[in-house]
């Protein structure tokens, strides 16, 4: 029997279990190193090896944890979702000890860091983009207001750099009231308060307006090679709970265009919406996305086939998208997790080589405490 592929996956989503569910499913042995600062995550409890990690490291001391835990457990292939950038920087460091990366280049992942720096550069290509103004200054976001409103939209803000729906506010001029204090929480803010903060600010601020974007949401999970060419797309378009796939050429067209212009390899992930019934890319990660593992219902298993590129080895033949006809729904389950422990002893910042990390113990499996993933 062969040696296992050690994979490593460090801080991560909790839906990235099933990511290593689909490593599982490989036709060889695959061995599952995770670490996390929370000792509840799943994913330590998904891995066969858990491990916490330090907390608060610069970049540059986290590139330092990262190779030493590399040769440490022999590594094979890291897949990096925190400090993505600051490892691609150094992937030759990785190589160097026998560890290949599943990430695009640092050149690729520097351009989608920023969301203003990303949306300029997609314009620059002609690749379908919303109207978007960046804000740094209150005269800034009632500028944009306007032009969105003048344009029909109903303008919103999110930060510019920052992942998921983290900052996403819809912006209105309706005062306050206690309507608002009834039912659900939104995401709803007053424009005068917003434009208030700015002006009061010390430090100009590094956000995003744009136009509330029409559905469905399609997000297309792509794999690349190594020289930034598609090898495979699929569509998941999002209507609350119901889903389906699509391999429509207008989600797909520019999604091509756009990972092989910046050479975004391996995994990653192209989110769409609609502006005036036209789709436009609503935002570009550099990464595996949390749903990846539904295109397992299309007979991919793109996880696996990443590795196996890491790895310089040509993935088996993907098949063609089988599952497009019918839609889906997802169903939740439970997952063991890990013993509580005591998490590492925040460190106080220090020059990058005075704060490599010591060695972090694995944890054992122990009595398991049901949790919902």
């Amino acid at each position: 029997m062969s040696a296992p592929v050690r994979v490593w996956l460090n801080r991560t989503y909790s839906e990235n279990v099933f990511f290593i569910d689909q490593l599982r499913a490989a036709p060889r042995p695959v061995e599952i190193h995770a670490t996390h600062t929370d000792p509840d995550s799943p994913v330590l409890a998904a891995a066969d090896f858990g491990s916490l990690e330090p907390d608060r490291l610069s970049p540059e001391a986290y590139v330092e944890f990262a190779l030493e835990f590399c040769a440490r457990r022999q590594i094979d292939v890291f897949v990096p979702r925190l400090g993505q950038l600051a490892v691609a920087v150094r992937r030759r460091e990785f190589e160097a000890i026998g560890t290949a990366l599943v990430c695009p280049s640092a050149a690729a992942i520097a351009v989608f860091e920023s969301k203003t720096n990303g949306y300029a550069a997609m314009d620059t290509l002609g690749l379908p983009t919303p109207l978007w103004r960046h804000v740094r200054t209150a005269d800034d976001l009632l500028a944009a207001v306007e032009e969105i409103e003048a344009d029909g939209g109903r303008p919103c803000l999110k930060p510019a750099t920052g992942a998921g729906g983290e900052g996403f506010r819809i912006l209105t001029r309706e005062p306050f009231g206690l309507r608002r204090l009834a039912g659900a929480p939104d995401a709803t803010v007053q424009l005068d308060q917003v434009a208030a903060a700015l002006a009061a600010s010390d430090e100009p601020a590094d956000l995003l307006v744009m136009p509330y974007l029409d559905g469905p949401e399609v997000s297309v999970d792509c794999l690349a090679a190594a020289d930034g060419r598609l090898l495979t797309a699929v569509g998941r378009a999002k209507r609350g709970r119901r889903r389906h796939f699509t391999t429509d050429a207008a989600y797909l067209e520019p999604t091509r265009r756009l990972i092989e212009a910046f050479g975004v390899s391996y995994l990653s992930n192209v989110q769409f919406r609609h502006h005036h019934g036209r789709p436009v890319v609503l935002d570009v990660n550099t990464r595996p996305s949390g749903g990846l593992h539904q295109l397992r219902l299309c007979g991919l298993n793109l996880p696996w086939a990443a590795v196996q590129l890491a790895l310089g080895e040509a993935p088996v033949r993907l098949p063609e998208v089988e599952f497009l006809g019918a839609d889906y729904t997802l169903v939740s389950g439970v997952q063991p997790v890990l013993p509580r422990q005591t998490l590492l002893p925040r460190q106080a910042p220090a020059p990058a080589r005075e704060q490599t990390a010591a060695p972090v113990p694995a944890f054992e499996h122990g009595a398991p405490v049901l949790g919902l993933v």
